[in-house]
């Protein structure tokens, strides 16, 4: 039985939502380098310091605390999206893709 949902239309929102998610790491790291620096504030009060430690755990909590692998956990739900995509599914709309569209009768 085909499916009757577009896989080339699920990879290309995964691309495009992989794109966006590449370009918010880098703000995202510049923000947390600004709240290491502050937290060199001299005579900076420990509840103000306490704020600036919380904000810098939750950046790493979004984009992982890795520069290896920034936003892992992200891109490891992307790969989920991907992997669930039936492989013959996707052959056969890329495949039908080059042939130009056509209406199905069904």
């Amino acid at each position: 039985m085909p499916i009757k949902w577009n896989a080339l239309r699920v990879v290309e929102a995964a691309d495009m939502i992989e794109k966006h998610i590449s370009q918010a790491v880098e703000p995202l790291e510049l923000a947390k380098k600004a709240a290491i620096e502050a937290r060199k504030i001299a005579n900076l009060p420990q509840y103000i310091d306490q704020d600036f430690i919380r904000f810098i755990y939750e950046i790493e909590r979004v984009i992982g605390g890795s520069q290896q692998e920034p936003i892992g956990r992200f891109r490891a739900a992307i790969g989920n999206i991907r992997m669930s995509i039936p492989k013959s599914a996707l052959e056969a709309e890329q495949e039908a893709s080059k042939q130009g569209n056509q209406l199905n009768l069904i």
